[in-house]
C-alpha cells in the first residue's frame, strides 16, 4: 500500500495538528514497513503550472499520480475535489462552526469541508474521539459506517523525570486561543495565590487572536517550549490545566497523564472520554470550582498522589502504534469503498 498524508500541518512551528502528522506518520512508517508513507505538500510548489496552482482540484491529483498513492490522507479537513482514488479526511474536531470567534481564519473551511464530507469525495473520515465522531455524523448527514474514531496519543519521549523547580507551580501547557479559556483559570489562580504560594505557568503557541494576558508576580507566560524541555515541564507541575471550552480530543491531556501529572480539566465531552475517571473535571467556566481544584491539588499531597497513579495508569492505554494500526484500517476500508 503506498499512502500520501497532508504535511501541510509541520508547517505550523507547534500543536496538535503538527504533532498529529508528524507521530502518526513515524508510527504509520515504524508498524507497516512493507507499505510506503509519503508526505505531500498542501499547496503548489513555487514556480508550479497555472493548472498545478489549482492544487485540491488538479495539482494534488498530478503529484499523487506521480508517486503512485493508492489513497490519499487528508490531516485536517481537505480532500482532492475530483475524486480519483480514495481518500481519508480527519477531522479533528468542529470548532470553526460552533463559534467563529473561535476561528477567525477559518472561512475557507467552513465554506469547503461540508461538501468534501457531503458529496463523498471523502472516502472516509476519521475522528479523534467518539465525542466528535458522533457530532460530525449528525451535522454533515453522513452514514455512521463512513466515520471513524481513532484516538491520538502522547509522544514515546514524554515520560515522568525527576525536577526540583525552584517553586511550585500549576501548569497550562497548548495554544494559547479564545477558545481555550485561559481567563478562567487565572481568575481562579488569583483567588488561590494569597492562601498558597504556588505559580501558574502558561505555555505554548500564542496564536495573534489570543486574548492579551497581562504580567503580574507569579504569572509565567513562556510561549513556545521545545519538545525536549515538555517531560521536565510536564512532570514538575502540581496538576496540568486543560479549561477548554471545547476540543476533539485534548492531546495535552494525556501528554501530562504519561508524564504521571495530575490533571484537572474542563467537562468537555472529549476530555472526558480521553481521561475516562483519570482527571479531576470541573465546569469550564466556574472559576470558583477551578480555584477550590486547584487549592486541593497543592494542599492535599495525598488526594493529589491518587490522581497521580489514575492518570499514569490511564495513559498507558494509549500509543502511536495503537493509533497507526486503527489509521490503516481506515486506509484499506476506504480502498475497499471506492472500488465499488
Amino acid at each position: 500500500m503506498r499512502v500520501a498524508l497532508d504535511a501541510a500541518p509541520l508547517s505550523l512551528s507547534s500543536g496538535g495538528l503538527k504533532r498529529y502528522v508528524s507521530e502518526l506518520a513515524r508510527a504509520l512508517k515504524e508498524t507497516f514497513p512493507e507499505d510506503e508513507f509519503a508526505l505531500v505538500p498542501g499547496a503548489p510548489p513555487p514556480g508550479a503550472s497555472w493548472l498545478d496552482r489549482r492544487w485540491w482540484m488538479f495539482g494534488l491529483n498530478r503529484e499523487l499520480a506521480r508517486i503512485g498513492a493508492c489513497v490519499f490522507h487528508g490531516t485536517n479537513f481537505e480532500a482532492p475535489y475530483i475524486p480519483l482514488r480514495p481518500s481519508v479526511v480527519t477531522v479533528h474536531d468542529l470548532s470553526p462552526w460552533l463559534d467563529r470567534s473561535w476561528h477567525s481564519g477559518a472561512a475557507r473551511v467552513r465554506s469547503r469541508a461540508p461538501a468534501v464530507l457531503r458529496l463523498g469525495l471523502a472516502t472516509m473520515v476519521i475522528t479523534g474521539s467518539s465525542a466528535v465522531r458522533a457530532a460530525v455524523i449528525e451535522r454533515f448527514r453522513l452514514h455512521p459506517s463512513r466515520v471513524v474514531a481513532v484516538p491520538l496519543a502522547p509522544a514515546p519521549e514524554l515520560h515522568r523525570v525527576e525536577t526540583r523547580p525552584p517553586a511550585p507551580y500549576l501548569l497550562y501547557l497548548g495554544a494559547v486561543e479564545p477558545r481555550k479559556n485561559i481567563g478562567t483559570i487565572i481568575e481562579a489562580w488569583r483567588r488561590i495565590r494569597p492562601l498558597v504560594p504556588i505559580d501558574l505557568v502558561i505555555a505554548g503557541r500564542i496564536r495573534e487572536d489570543a486574548p492579551a494576558i497581562a504580567p503580574e508576580p507569579g504569572l509565567r507566560v513562556m510561549g513556545e517550549v521545545p519538545g525536549q524541555d515538555l517531560p521536565a515541564l510536564y512532570s514538575g507541575a502540581t496538576a496540568a490545566l486543560y479549561p477548554s471550552l471545547y476540543e476533539g480530543f485534548g492531546l495535552p491531556v494525556i501528554e501530562a497523564m504519561q508524564c504521571g501529572t495530575m490533571v484537572i480539566a474542563s467537562r468537555d465531552a472529549s476530555l472526558c472520554e480521553v481521561s475516562r475517571g483519570a482527571a479531576v473535571h470541573v465546569e469550564a467556566r466556574d472559576a470558583g470550582a477551578w480555584a477550590e481544584a486547584m487549592l486541593a491539588a497543592a494542599t492535599r499531597p495525598d488526594w493529589a498522589a491518587q490522581w497521580r497513579a489514575r492518570a499514569a495508569g490511564r495513559a498507558r492505554d494509549f500509543s502511536w502504534t495503537i493509533t497507526a494500526r486503527l489509521t490503516r484500517e481506515v486506509y484499506e476500508e476506504a480502498i475497499r469503498r471506492y472500488a465499488f
